[in-house]
């Protein structure tokens, strides 16, 4: 191709019983914004990091200004330029800015080799500058939040000269303020000539950044089209490879009694007076702005941290929830926010996530029935069709979707009759994200209520039957099904 930066032409990886990438193509111009999207499981994140020297293709080229590399690990990627922002950042907390932009490439003054530290500083803050990024670069990194970290990662790619930057799911935790900001520096870079690979499962966010789209499905390259050129809706079909009609599944199921009611509950600082209740087969979302205390309403109420006062009646009994264990014994289960930290032990094995909440049911005469583990947890994972070789595959090695359905099916082993979803669709792609949706549609069905915590509006306003907005620690509104609105909720949000 022309004048290209980038050309990845025929890439084909296989790890054990997966073929991950098969004759895939890609190519990025100088200051251009490619959106890469596809399913959990696509191929995605095997293509980048085949592109970051992670991985190794079994097949294919990579050419970069037209001559063909071979990139054998990070470092070598880094020479050339490309650079890297994941997920989950590779900062050091306890370091300051420009020691993280600068790591390894410190620069320095006299025969001894003294890390020169004025010179260090100068140069962070000129280059955060030139980026327009309001970030003290004496600062430490710790003391940043998730959207300034992301910008400081981007400074560090280009203190490498990076050419070309690819950023995977940059907006998965940022607020709508932060991700203009985050757009106002992608368009910078553009301006520079960099090249901008960009993954998100935001659809949304395609017709703002991007002027191209890929799009994976099954670890093939399906098409490549100009944004605007391509609805949002043909993007979707291409990815799951069927006419989605209802993104938004919701089962219509008449409440049933009270299974929960929480009054009064407070925690100083965070939570103020918290008063709700919950019926069997009700999904009751909680909306509201970062910040709000809807995360900490569920910690909270699951007895992952303290509360000062109030009270929480589950099936007309009151209850302490002082810990987690309270809460399983209690039939509570939580989904967190952050899956992967609260959520799954990365390193175990599928099986072993699945049946860690029930191993007491799973003993016999004091030792494990690895029997009954296996046939437990080959149940929940065919009925929610995690995608796995086998079940003794670590988490960490599924996609984002898979790991989320390993969670909910870590949950379902407990029997629990109220469950807590906190953010229970981010990182995961379209077809992933309707699959959950049946899920708690089918679980409110058979008489369980659902805590739906959310930032997405359009989530809020399909899937719940009553919502609640947070502002402050505190319940700012209430609304029905049929009287809520994304104005009236954010208008409650915003103004209490």
């Amino acid at each position: 191709m022309p004048n290209a930066l980038l050309e990845m032409r025929g890439i084909t990886k296989a790890f054990p019983g997966v073929q991950a990438l098969r004759d895939v193509d890609l190519a990025l111009h100088p200051g251009e914004v490619h959106v890469l999207v596809g399913e959990n499981g696509a191929g995605k994140s095997t293509l980048i990091k085949i592109l970051s020297g992670v991985y190794q293709a079994d097949r294919g080229t990579i050419r970069l200004g037209g001559e063909p590399i071979s990139l054998r690990s990070p470092r070598d990627a880094q020479d050339r330029g490309i650079s890297t922002v994941y997920q989950e950042f590779n900062l050091v907390p306890q370091l300051s800015v420009a020691e993280n932009i600068y790591l390894g490439q410190e620069p320095v003054r006299g025969w001894l080799g003294w890390v020169d530290r004025g010179r260090r500083t100068a140069a962070a803050r000129e280059l955060l500058g030139s980026l327009d990024i309001a970030v003290p670069p004496g600062g430490p990194v710790r003391a940043l939040g998730v959207a300034e970290q992301q910008l400081v990662e981007i400074a560090r790619a280009l203190s490498r000269a990076a050419r070309i930057i690819v950023m995977d799911e940059p907006t998965a935790a940022l607020t709508a303020h932060e991700i203009r900001g985050l757009f106002a520096s992608i368009r910078a870079l553009k301006a520079r000539g960099v090249g901008v690979i960009y993954i998100s499962h935001r659809l949304e966010e395609l017709a703002e950044i991007g002027d191209r789209v890929t799009v994976l499905r099954d670890g093939q390259r399906v098409g490549t089209a100009r944004v605007g050129e391509v609805s949002t809706d043909a993007i979707i079909r291409m990815m799951v490879g069927r006419e989605v009609r209802e993104k938004y599944p919701k089962t219509a199921v008449a409440p049933g009694e009270e299974v929960l009611r929480v009054q009064g509950l407070t925690r100083p600082g965070v939570l103020t007076d918290v008063s709700f209740f919950l019926r069997r087969g009700e999904i009751l979302g909680i909306a509201g702005l970062v910040g709000a205390g809807r995360t900490e309403l569920a910690l909270a109420l699951f007895g992952a941290v303290p509360v000062a006062g109030g009270t929480v009646t589950i099936k007309g009994r009151t209850v302490r929830v002082r810990s987690p264990r309270d809460a399983i014994r209690a039939g509570m289960a939580l989904l967190p926010e952050d899956r992967k930290r609260q959520g799954l032990v990365l390193v175990q094995p599928i099986v072993t996530n699945i049946t860690l909440p029930v191993v007491s049911r799973l003993q016999r005469w004091g030792l494990l029935d690895r029997r009954g583990m296996r046939a437990l947890a080959r149940r929940f994972a065919g009925a929610l069709r995690i995608v796995t070789p086998d079940l003794d595959r670590r988490v960490a090695y599924l996609s984002g979707g898979n790991q989320q359905k390993v969670v909910l099916a870590k949950w379902l082993a407990t029997r629990s009759e109220i469950v807590i979803f906190d953010e229970p669709t981010r990182g995961i792609d379209v077809a992933a994200k309707i699959e959950v949706y049946q899920l708690m549609s089918e679980l409110v069905a058979q008489g369980t209520g659902i805590l739906m915590i959310s930032s997405e509006l359009p989530e809020v306003l399909g899937m719940s039957d009553r919502i609640l907005v947070m502002r402050r620690g505190r319940v700012a509104g209430e609304f029905s099904r049929e009287d809520a609105t994304a104005e009236r909720l954010m208008a409650a949000a915003l103004a209490g």
